[in-house]
């Protein structure tokens, strides 16, 4: 699937869509170049979900736990600043990968070998103009 939107206000759609296509699949992989829009589509994700904490990029803890309005945990990784996929193993990846909860992973691409043989990939561009397209793979 590959979705666009301009502006913020399309989040929420956008949002709803996504989470409707990927169906149980629970492990979300971001690509995109910086200022792509990942953190701001995560935010969106989160607030569809249900989620009640504040969200925000965990570039330098490496991920955050939000808690949803049912008492659910939802996992958001930024693994940008990881030297190896030794630091993602120390944090415990897997064992979040295998929780059945919603794991959304900023740069994925450094963590490659470690991604569940089950996930649902999200490509993100920004145009020069402000327009910003997703294009989804999901992986079974």
């Amino acid at each position: 699937m590959t979705l666009s939107f301009q502006s913020l206000d399309e989040l929420d759609e956008v949002s709803r869509q996504l989470i409707a296509e990927a169906g149980p699949t629970r492990v979300w992989l971001f690509m995109g170049e910086m200022g792509a829009g990942k953190t701001t589509l995560i935010k969106a994700l989160c607030r569809a979900v249900g989620v009640v904490s504040v969200v925000q990029s965990p570039t330098f803890g490496l991920v955050n736990e939000y808690t949803t309005q049912t008492g659910e945990p939802v996992y958001h990784f930024d693994c940008y600043r990881l030297r190896n996929e030794a630091e993602a193993l120390d944090i415990g990846l897997e064992e979040y990968f295998d929780s059945g909860q919603y794991c959304f992973v900023e740069w994925p691409e450094r963590i490659e070998a470690l991604w569940p043989v089950s996930y649902y990939q999200l490509e993100l561009v920004a145009d020069p103009d402000g327009k910003r397209t997703v294009t989804t793979i999901t992986r079974h």
